[in-house]
C-alpha cells in the first residue's frame, strides 16, 4: 500500500506531539509513545535521505545503516554522530521487548527535541 501523501518531517513532528499529548486515542500510553518514537525516527530518516540524495544521488537505495555512516562525509562529525545515537535509541524506543519497559514521556519529549535540533542542522 502506497501513502497518497508524502510524509514530511513538520507532519511527522505534528503526530509525535499529539501522541504524545493523548489527542489520537485508541491506543494505551505505552503505545502512544511507542508512536511518537516511530514518527520522530521516521522524521529524522527522511531529513538524512534529503540531505544525502542532495550529495549523492542515488544513495536513497542504501541501507539506513549505511546512511547514518555516509552521513559523516556530508555533515559535521558531532552532528552525524548524534543522528546515528539518537535514531538508535528511538529504533528501541519503538520497538516493544516484553523484557523491558517502554520509553517515557519525559525520554520521548527529550528526543523529540533533539530531532528537532538536529532536523534544522542538517538544514544548514
Amino acid at each position: 500500500m502506497t501513502a497518497r501523501f508524502p510524509a514530511s518531517f513538520e507532519g511527522l513532528l505534528l503526530t509525535a506531539d499529539q501522541l504524545l499529548e493523548g489527542e489520537l486515542t485508541g491506543a494505551t500510553t505505552a503505545g502512544r509513545h511507542r508512536g511518537a518514537c516511530l514518527a520522530l525516527r521516521t522524521a529524522l530518516e527522511l531529513r538524512v535521505n534529503q540531505v544525502l540524495e542532495a550529495a549523492v544521488p542515488g544513495s536513497s537505495r542504501t541501507t539506513g545503516r549505511a546512511k547514518l555512516l555516509l552521513l559523516h562525509s556530508f555533515a559535521p562529525a558531532e552532528t552525524a554522530r548524534r543522528a546515528k545515537a539518537l535514531w538508535a535509541q528511538l529504533s528501541l524506543g519503538c520497538h516493544y521487548h516484553l523484557y523491558e519497559l517502554g520509553p517515557t514521556y519525559g525520554q520521548v519529549r527529550a528526543w523529540q527535541a533533539e530531532v528537532d535540533a538536529l532536523v534544522q542542522e542538517l538544514v544548514n
